[in-house]
């Protein structure tokens, strides 16, 4: 399923990244990048606590979604703060790996691949 949500990650980031905006005015899909930056934090700190040893890459997946989009101002800080409410979130909640934080990994990863694939219907060219 991870692997699902790379490839719908790599998706995105070729269908939606582009020059940046000259104004850097919100896009229409800001609201499901900043949803999925909370994601990729939330299974960052997760899957690191669970055993994965995936080391950086959710980390890696949200900064390949940054350089994808390439936000700048205040829709980069919107993105990053989404990252770091999901990772902080979790962080004060779990301290190790428990069934429940198993559960709300595959949530998250069902969510977010949900997420990458109503991103790339709608706004893939």
């Amino acid at each position: 399923m991870s692997k699902r949500i790379l490839a719908a990650l790599i998706l995105i980031s070729a269908c939606i990244g582009g020059p940046a905006r000259a104004q850097d005015a919100a896009a229409p899909f800001d609201g499901d990048l900043q949803r999925l930056a909370e994601i990729l934090g939330t299974l960052h700190y997760l899957r690191g606590i669970c055993g994965s040893n995936e080391g950086p890459k959710w980390r890696n997946q949200m900064q390949a979604l940054i350089d994808a989009e390439t936000p700048s101002g205040e829709r980069r800080a919107r993105m990053i703060a989404g990252f770091n409410r999901g990772y902080n979130g979790f962080q004060q909640t779990y301290r190790s790996c428990t069934p429940a934080a198993s559960v709300a990994i595959r949530r998250y990863i069902e969510e977010g691949s949900r997420i990458s694939r109503d991103l790339t219907a709608r706004y893939a060219n």
